[in-house]
């Protein structure tokens, strides 16, 4: 253990080393990177040292808040960062930006209810899944993003290894399950049935939120056996939030109006 050198009437340099080396020691890095702004402002201020004292902890808290929502951030597995105030929901008026901030508050990962994202390629659902994935992250909860078919093959690995019962419970734990591009890609009886075992090991549990290309009725086209189909759809819109996003891509917007231009010049 480090003993760090104790003096009286310190000087201000050696103050300041002292105060730099036992931030190292305890590991307070916002309290060292910060220390001398915060005792310039003090002086100026007049602060009692209970007040000082106060904002150098705060400070502290403040950083390894912001730290641990990078780490679940990171841990979430996002594609890309994304957060509601980055969405343009003027873009989509099939989106209501006062639906989107309620959501954002996340209240309904901690009440069950799942949240359902359908809607044509290029409408908005997978920026709003990580956004909203990632508010979550924000706010404390464990988040993992996943692609469906990235899920369903997984699943079917694990199967095969034996280590099925393994794979769904380390999906089961994580507080929201952000399942993306679900009805990209046709998904048989068996993959259908792998799937809707996360499902049921998160239900009532766990929250889940999906983004799909296909609305419920026309899952039949993504699913090949439809009693899966069934439970699944049940799930997935019990209790649930569902947002349509439309059929318009915005992603082609540009292009339109660059073609527009230049048959209009």
């Amino acid at each position: 253990m480090t003993t760090i050198p104790r003096q009286r009437g310190m000087t201000e340099q050696a103050a300041d080393a002292a105060i730099d080396s036992a931030c190292r020691a305890l590991r307070l890095p916002a309290i060292r990177a910060q220390f001398g702004e915060l005792a310039a402002r003090a002086t100026r201020e007049q602060m009692t040292y209970l007040p000082f004292l106060a904002e150098l902890m705060l400070a502290e808290c403040d950083d390894r808040a912001r730290r641990r929502s990078e780490r679940r951030i990171r841990a979430a597995g996002f594609p890309r960062a994304k957060t509601p105030r980055e969405s343009d929901f003027g873009a989509n008026p099939a989106i209501d930006p006062a639906v989107i901030s309620t959501l954002a508050a996340c209240d309904w990962v901690t009440q069950g209810q799942p949240l359902s994202l359908t809607g044509d390629s290029g409408t908005g659902k997978s920026h709003l899944l990580i956004a909203l994935g990632t508010e979550a992250a924000m706010k404390g909860h464990r988040v993992r993003y996943v692609l469906a078919t990235k899920l369903v093959n997984e699943l079917a690995e694990a199967a095969d290894e034996r280590q099925l019962t393994r794979t769904i419970a380390r999906y089961g734990r994580v507080d929201l399950l952000c399942t993306d591009e679900l009805g990209y890609m046709e998904l048989d009886r068996r993959g259908a049935e792998l799937l809707l075992q996360v499902l049921t090991e998160r239900e009532e549990k766990n929250n889940v939120t999906i983004a799909s290309n296909e609305s419920f009725g026309s899952w039949t086209k993504t699913f090949t056996d439809p009693r899966p189909c069934a439970a699944i759809a049940g799930r997935l819109t019990l209790g649930a939030n569902i947002i349509e996003t439309g059929t318009d891509s915005h992603r082609l917007a540009p292009t339109r109006e660059r073609q527009h231009a230049a048959a209009h010049p």
